[in-house]
């Protein structure tokens, strides 16, 4: 497996990551605890060293789960898990990054993943209640009691991460970006990324599942599927968007490859610090999933794609309101 480093942090990782909250969390089917622990021992055999967790997955759960999973290799991987919830009743209920509430968290995190440092620890979505310069701080202190070794942020707006990163730097952002969700290229985080030495970890870099081409208006999600609330999941938005597939695989064809490998070659190739954290739940989409890292695409095809991909408007926004107004900020 290729390696990447994310950013000015030091932090090298896979060049693919795993995204493993879809193992029992958000898509209304779990793998069970004994399967999900064999899939990510197997992404370890196949030369993934970039997992990603976090509290709200489960909750708890997930974390649990990815901790048991990487114990036997603990000093060959990198972990990152997210803070930033209230939970009330084992429920996540609204935003917390009050200091005493970070503390609790990577505490809370550190057992369950049985691990004595956190490699990357995210503040998951901008608390506007809590100054991000408080944030970055409690972090700081964090890694300066050997707890936590590189600080991220999930889903902020490029002046929040410039005034988090003055306080503390940042190793890396983790946002959805995928050919259908660009927001990264148009507000500033890439820019922000490259000017201060910052990775990014796009996540959902296959649009929820949405650009492997598995899905299509007739697929029907369950009520325990959380795409079902978004708003580019509905059957219109789908039958729209079908263009965008339809694309994927005609370049696929081309380079003896799937739609889902193309659309994370195109990720790698947008630069060399983005690690992509696709998630799923069968061996077979994970190696198809890992074989993206050989497929090169050449300033030629990359420009044919970003033509006929602009042509394409996509149907939609990827989260309905409430979720689109804790995001940016």
């Amino acid at each position: 497996m290729k390696k990447r480093v994310l950013g000015n942090s030091g932090l090298e990782v896979s060049a693919l990551g795993l995204g493993c909250m879809g193992l029992n969390f958000g898509y209304g089917q779990e793998l069970g605890t004994e399967k999900s622990i064999t899939l990510i021992r197997q992404a370890v055999d196949r030369g993934v060293t970039f997992f990603d967790t976090a509290e709200v997955y489960g909750p708890f759960t997930n974390e649990e789960i990815v901790g048991a999973a990487l114990k036997p290799v603990r000093d060959q991987v990198v972990i990152a898990t997210k803070f930033g919830f209230n939970f009330v009743d084992g429920q996540q209920s609204g935003l917390n990054s009050r200091p005493e509430t970070i503390r609790a968290a990577a505490e809370a995190s550190l057992k369950r993943l049985g691990v004595e440092v956190i490699d990357l620890l995210y503040q998951h979505r901008v608390d506007p209640e809590t100054p991000i310069e408080d944030v970055a701080g409690t972090v700081k202190e964090l890694i300066a009691e050997g707890k936590v070794k590189h600080f991220g942020l999930s889903e902020p707006g490029a002046q929040t991460v410039r005034r988090a990163h003055a306080v503390q730097p940042v190793s890396a952002l983790q946002n959805e970006y995928s050919l259908w969700t660009r927001g990264p290229e148009t507000n500033g985080i890439i820019e922000t990324c490259e000017e201060l030495g910052i990775g990014l970890v796009p996540y959902s870099p296959l649009g929820k599942g949405f650009l492997t081409g598995a899905m299509s208006a007739n697929t029907e999600l369950g009520d325990d599927d959380f795409r079902k609330i978004l708003p580019r999941f509905t059957p219109e938005a789908m039958a729209a968007n079908q263009a965008l597939v339809d694309l994927l695989k005609r370049i696929a064809l081309d380079k003896d490859a799937t739609p889902a490998q193309i659309a994370l070659a195109w990720l790698l190739a947008q630069k060399p610090w983005i690690v992509p954290i696709p998630g799923t739940t069968k061996l077979h989409r994970l190696e198809e999933n890992l074989g993206a890292v050989d497929v090169i695409l050449s300033a030629d095809d990359l420009s044919q794609i970003e033509s006929a991909a602009s042509a394409i408007p996509i149907e939609g926004e990827r989260y309905p309101a409430h979720l689109l107004a804790t995001i940016g900020r």
